[in-house]
């Protein structure tokens, strides 16, 4: 099976006095169509695993090859391009600009990475309908209720057909019920055939995975094989 993630000795260490190990080096491979669940508590090194992930930060150790591209290698131009073709990213805060509509909002997410003007709002719209919004293509997202933004940005992640949707506490900022439509949309697309990962700290979310790990004190290790 084709691999997503392939990460080799991953590791980081901050420099200082003495210098701060946030994530021991790790082996962890993905594979197309994972659905992954990463939980630990706040400290544990949940975010710097995150950064590394989404080619946010360069680890000080190892080997990360995404979609087949060995990441080390590449200057951070090309990362940075990496990032935006085959990387969607999930945040808690939603991250939408509150002055646009719901499709203007998907289709900036298409600016840079040669999606043809032309194309650009149809795929919006196709990938708002995908998430259930196909009604509130105009909406701002000032009107919209918390469980719609979230739906919103998960639009604008997998407008760009990612290889990884990376979803960083997307249910954090939601009421639960609000929070298990947003969690059952994910096992819908996981059912689709994305490959995913979601980063929490919430026990009850990680059991949605396929495949949970837990880090703890920068040890990343198999939690639960659903």
């Amino acid at each position: 099976m084709t691999e997503v993630i392939r990460m080799t000795g991953i590791g980081m260490t901050y420099p200082g006095t003495p210098p701060v190990q946030a994530l021991r080096p790790l082996d962890l491979t993905v594979s197309a169509g994972q659905y992954v669940t990463v939980v630990g508590p706040s400290g544990s090194g949940k975010s710097t695993f995150l950064n590394i992930a989404g080619l946010i930060d360069r680890p000080t150790e190892g080997t990360y090859e995404l979609d087949g591209l060995d990441t080390a290698a590449l200057p951070d131009a090309d990362r940075t391009a990496l990032r935006g073709r085959r990387i969607g990213f999930v945040f808690q805060a939603f991250h939408l600009l509150p002055y646009r509509t719901a499709t203007e909002n998907v289709i900036l997410a298409q600016l840079y990475n040669g999606t043809p003007r032309r194309q650009r709002q149809g795929r919006a719209v196709e990938a708002l309908r995908q998430v259930g919004l196909g009604h509130r293509l105009d909406a701002l997202p000032t009107r919209m209720s918390g469980g719609e933004r979230q739906r919103v940005a998960i639009a604008r992640a997998l407008v760009n057909q990612p290889a990884l949707l990376l979803c960083d506490e997307p249910t954090g900022n939601l009421d639960s019920a609000t929070a298990e439509s947003v969690l059952r949309l994910l096992d819908s697309l996981h059912r689709d055939g994305l490959t995913i990962m979601v980063i929490t700290h919430d026990p009850a979310v990680a059991t949605r995975g396929q495949r949970s790990l837990a880090i703890r004190d920068g040890v990343l290790g198999e939690r639960v094989n659903a």
